[in-house]
């Protein structure tokens, strides 16, 4: 038997599952690309930044950073425009920013969450849909066996199909929540870093850089 012919055999309730399983895959490809270390919080970035930081040279970091485009970057950005200021004033606007990135890091996964849940639920449809097929041919004049086991053939194919579905979209979607977690600690922690160089509380370096890099 052919793939399309157990597609067929699965009746309507195939196409939404289908579609389901589409979507998943292309958003499993997508994050698992998008979701890169490197590509969220770049070491050789992350470098570069700390050593111009620690030189005062903040004009030079927004160069840097506008040719770059990781979600880190405008964390740092809004922590550069603002260096000299107290801590706690730096660190809020760094969680701003950070909040507005962390939107671009666990895009889609949610989706995934979705179809996890839908999937075992549109095959429980599906064998519903067969059982009632079969129960159908029973009280009919007709083959019975053939439409019973066409019947039976859709029950078990959709759920069969629901769960395989299901599974393994719901194990993707707990590693990308797991991932998407740990980059945005290891964002929080690499800006603490720099926070830490751009504090001013008592630092006549860093307020006199930031007002040299203000009327810059």
């Amino acid at each position: 038997m052919t793939f399309w012919e157990l597609f067929i055999k699965g009746g309507p309730m195939m196409w939404p599952l289908l579609a389901c399983s589409i979507i998943a895959l292309a958003i499993i490809i997508e994050r698992l690309f998008a979701l890169r270390q490197n590509k969220i919080i770049p070491t050789d970035l992350v470098e570069e930044v700390e050593r111009l930081t620690r030189m005062g040279r903040l004009d030079d970091i927004e160069k840097l950073i506008r040719r770059n485009s990781s979600p880190i970057c405008p964390v740092i950005m809004v922590a550069i425009k603002n260096a000299g200021m107290r801590r706690e004033i730096i660190k809020d606007y760094m969680e701003e920013a950070g909040a507005t990135e962390a939107y671009a890091i666990e895009r889609y996964i949610e989706v995934l969450g979705i179809i996890a849940t839908i999937s075992p639920l549109l095959g429980l449809l599906g064998t519903v849909s067969g059982m009632i097929t079969s129960f159908h041919a029973v009280g009919s004049e007709g083959p019975v066996s053939q439409m019973l086991s066409a019947g039976i053939s859709e029950a078990l194919i959709t759920t069969a199909t629901g769960l395989s579905i299901g599974i393994p979209v719901y194990i993707c979607y707990r590693f990308f929540i797991a991932r998407s977690d740990y980059l945005l600690m290891e964002m929080e922690k690499t800006s603490a870093r720099i926070l830490e160089y751009l504090k001013g509380e008592n630092d006549e370096v860093q307020a006199k850089t930031r007002q040299e890099y203000l009327g810059h």
